[in-house]
């Protein structure tokens, strides 16, 4: 299975997405292709910079030959421009406005000479922010691929919906500013065009740096992150270190939402892969020993097999091994029992982990089943579609959980009621756990016409024998 593993270590936005893709592989014609798509008269430049010592790409939005984040400064915080109308006019989206800065490195400042604010009024002309439903129209109009153009529409209505929730406002009512410039529409787009082009099985993510200090927002300064950021944020594993900085911008934020929620992104450190590819995107900001980068590994996941291969020939961890999984969960108090029945079984064959139904007393007293399934983040949108197709529910609870697990093996029994096996749980060589397998003692004991128990202590008593003797020598 081939898979992604993002560092944020230093935060994340969106041209530092762009620039760790094209560093990992992917064409830098497919984003190019992307920006032009939109015909918003946008072009991509990429170099390659040095970021603390690391050689990274960093990847420009040019609108009119200009570079589109000084467009968009110019365009609105510059000159000063009202963010926000009456409730019965027409209500503007407040991004903070920093979402250029993070790309500039600019001080999180918006005092401007007048002189030069009035040059910029009377040379320049902007679009003064979109609303969502004329961004979705832009992104439907264009010649991107279907499951593009679905990507870039979701993770803006992300977007939408956080800074309408923060202003209560309606979503189609939110008209978005720095976050509707070109740059941020461009870095959307791209982003969404190479999230398919990696062509990976699945998105895993460290916990994510989000800087520190203050932001200058349109009413007042908030500490880091911003709202609509904090928002997007929501859930993740995130932590502030390291540098007095905004480290994820909103468009950074709603592209890690999208891989969470579309693609099953998992959280925690690197599972256990062969990295093939390293990727790193440069943020503009270049700040004394502290590498201002996103990292992307890709590779091929490892087989539990190979992974307790490679641990047994560097000497075993002291820890046991981990993966994050997938939790679906619905609550369900109008469905059949045997309905029920069937989507748990159908959840197995179709690749679930485990299945468990808990009985919940919900609303108004009614008696309900709890129904949860753990599966593989790869697993998590099949095993969605099946809830929302075979049962009652409205809705579904998802979220990204550790595991931590024994390794795992079976071993054959010989017993007077024939072979069983015996499902074994090791930590570092050290047997923990051992089991008869049920079904086979199940079957076994029906053949011989005597007690289930009766066959696992037979079971038991012979794996002790056999392996008790091995492991103490």
């Amino acid at each position: 299975m081939r898979i992604a593993y993002l560092d944020c270590f230093a935060g994340i936005s969106g041209d530092m997405f762009l620039g760790a893709l094209i560093d990992a592989g992917v064409d830098a014609a497919v984003l190019h292709d992307a920006a032009a798509a939109m015909r918003v008269n946008a072009t991509l430049s990429i170099e390659k910079v040095n970021r603390s010592g690391i050689t990274s790409t960093k990847v420009h939005v040019l609108e009119g030959g200009r570079l589109a984040e000084r467009v968009g400064t110019q365009g609105n915080a510059s000159l000063g421009l009202p963010q926000q109308r009456t409730r019965e006019e027409t209500a503007h989206q407040h991004q903070p406005q920093t979402q250029h800065q993070h790309k500039l490195g600019d001080p999180h400042s918006h005092d401007h000479d007048p002189a030069h604010r009035h040059e910029l009024e009377v040379g320049h002309e902007h679009v003064h922010g979109r609303s969502l439903s004329v961004i979705r129209e832009m992104i439907l109009g264009s010649s991107l691929e279907e499951r593009v153009k679905t990507t870039a529409i979701r993770t803006f209505e992300r977007l939408g919906a956080s800074e309408a929730k923060i202003h209560n406002v309606p979503v189609e009512a939110v008209h978005f500013h720095e976050v509707g410039a070109v740059d941020a529409i461009v870095d959307i787009v791209a982003a969404s065009a190479g999230i398919h082009a990696l062509g990976v099985d699945a998105w895993y993510c460290s916990s994510i740096n989000v800087g520190g200090g203050m932001v200058d927002c349109a009413h007042g300064r908030f500490p880091v992150p911003a709202p609509a950021t904090a928002d997007l944020l929501r859930g993740l594993p995130t932590y502030s270190a390291d540098i007095q900085k905004e480290l994820v911008t909103p468009t950074g934020a709603a592209l890690l939402r999208t891989l969470v929620e579309d693609h099953g992104m998992g959280f925690g450190a690197q599972p256990a892969m062969r990295v093939e590819k390293i990727g790193y995107g440069a943020g503009t900001r270049d700040p004394k020993n502290f590498p201002n980068v996103l990292r992307l590994s890709v590779g091929e996941a490892l087989e539990a097999e190979e992974v307790s291969h490679a641990s047994g020939a560097a000497g075993r961890d002291l820890q046991a091994e981990s993966e994050t999984v997938t939790v679906l969960e619905t609550a369900l108090d109008d469905l059949s029992p045997q309905i029920i029945a069937h989507v748990a079984e159908a959840a197995l064959q179709q690749g679930a982990l485990d299945v468990m139904l808990m009985p919940v007393i919900m609303k108004k007293g009614r008696p309900g089943t709890l129904l949860t399934i753990l599966c593989k983040p790869e697993k998590s949108a099949v095993l969605e579609d099946l809830l929302l197709r075979e049962t009652s529910t409205l809705g579904i609870r998802i979220r990204q959980e550790r595991r931590v697990f024994l390794e795992r093996e079976h071993v054959a029994v010989p017993t007077p009621y024939g072979e069983i096996r015996v499902k074994v749980g090791m930590l570092r060589g050290e047997t923990l756990n051992a089991n008869p397998e049920f079904e086979d003692c199940r079957s076994a004991a029906a053949q011989h016409h005597v007690p289930v128990k009766q066959v696992q202590q037979a079971a038991i008593a012979a794996y002790s024998k056999a392996y008790a003797k091995n492991e103490h020598a």
